[in-house]
């Protein structure tokens, strides 16, 4: 079964999409150009339901709106219905590469938008990005990378957070030292938050690490996997997360000797600790998994990650299905892609019995969203320890 296109109502010029679950469907937002008179850009937001897209309302317009493929736009929904939303705005200080993170909110389900303010309120010129929202009660706990430190020489790039509601809280370092433009991902346990992420050591290593919030004590920072992936610039490949009460899965991409491939790890206990990964894919002569990498929790031990592979007829998005006790379905190919950086990073989600998935269609100048049943991935049968080719996607 062939994943069925649902193409959200978005203008040409489309891109930057980013995709989450609700109870009731999917919420969807992107950004496009304003008109075709100026350089502006809108911010825009529909949902998903039974019977398709809402009518889009524009979250926020104006010519400061950062508009790239990386550091992309998200909302959530909170317990009491609340919206937040959040996107990147240049800073008002006149520099060359500043912006910072904006938060705006809805309390009438996504038809109007009041901005609150920055996440960030350090007024440097330096970059403040990658954010990952999630529902904290009635409240949004937003996570960013914050380059403040690095409008001092010496300085790194910290994960810091703050808590939204009617107003943003003060914000928090959460990890001092990280890479700094691999997004982050973050999901809600039993027990509160957890956010993964790009770590980066002294000696630039930069592997996944994991951090929590328990009993509203934000825990140290523990590695997801220890890959020694060794590199002196940021490779824009962030990690995934995602929880069902206390189990947890993140998956990710390193280029960590013997050779680029895509993991996954699961957790049991909230994310204090992860259990050894489990390959997705590896090289073979065809084809190299460019990781981009999304991660659905199924529960009951399984999960869905999708990624990008990069073969001779071009990239191609790929899900499969992956079990705690290493045992993983034959991969499945949702779409062909150009071999450009701008189709972003795709999103993938679970809306009832379907997974939805979005990404940039640069040929067409806009944003694709296919759903497929989650019963056509095959079933997770071949175990981890069998052939390497049992792991790797058809040929390309």
């Amino acid at each position: 079964m062939t994943a069925i296109a649902v193409d959200p109502p978005a203008e040409r010029g489309a891109a930057s999409p980013n995709l989450v679950a609700t109870s009731d469907g999917a919420m969807l937002t992107w950004i496009e150009p304003a008109n075709a008179a100026s350089s502006a850009h809108r911010l825009r937001f529909s949902k998903l339901g039974t019977t398709g897209w809402s009518t889009p309302t524009t979250i926020t317009e104006g010519g400061a709106i950062v508009a790239n493929w990386a550091d992309v736009p998200s909302v959530v929904r909170q317990a009491d219905g609340v919206l937040v939303a959040h996107w990147s705005e240049k800073t008002s200080v006149p520099a060359p590469r500043g912006y910072d993170v904006v938060l705006g909110r809805s309390t009438d389900g996504g038809a109007t938008w009041t901005k609150v303010g920055l996440a960030n309120r350090d007024s440097t010129d330096s970059e403040h990005g990658f954010v990952s929202l999630v529902a904290d009660g009635e409240a949004t706990l937003a996570l960013w990378l914050d380059g403040r430190a690095t409008a001092k020489e010496g300085g790194a790039t910290s994960l810091r957070a703050a808590r939204v509601a009617e107003i943003v809280e003060p914000d928090f370092v959460v990890d001092d030292r990280v890479c700094d433009c691999c997004a982050t991902s973050a999901a809600a346990t039993a027990d509160g938050p957890v956010v993964v992420y790009r770590d980066r050591t002294g000696d630039e290593l930069r592997d996944p690490w994991a951090v929590r919030r328990v009993a509203g004590v934000w825990s140290a920072p523990v590695p997801v996997h220890v890959d020694g992936w060794r590199v002196t610039g940021c490779p824009v490949n962030g990690p995934a997360v995602d929880a069902a009460g206390k189990e947890i899965v993140a998956a990710w991409y390193t280029a960590a000797a013997p050779g680029s491939r895509v993991q996954v790890a699961f957790s049991t206990d909230d994310g204090a600790t992860f259990e050894p990964p489990i390959e997705i894919d590896a090289p073979r002569p065809t084809s190299s998994p460019m990781g981009r990498v999304d991660v659905v929790m199924e529960g009951g031990g399984e999960a869905v990650v999708s990624w990008l592979v990069s073969g001779r007829a071009g990239v191609h998005l790929l899900a499969r299905r992956v079990a705690r006790d290493r045992r993983r379905g034959s991969p499945v190919q949702l779409a062909s892609l150009p071999a450009a950086p701008d189709v972003g990073f795709p999103r993938m989600v679970k809306v009832g019995h379907d997974l939805v998935f979005c990404w940039t269609d640069p040929r067409a100048q806009t944003v694709r969203v296919s759903r497929l049943p989650a019963s056509a991935l095959p079933v997770a049968v071949t175990s981890a320890a069998g052939s390497a080719s049992a792991a790797r996607p058809p040929p390309t």
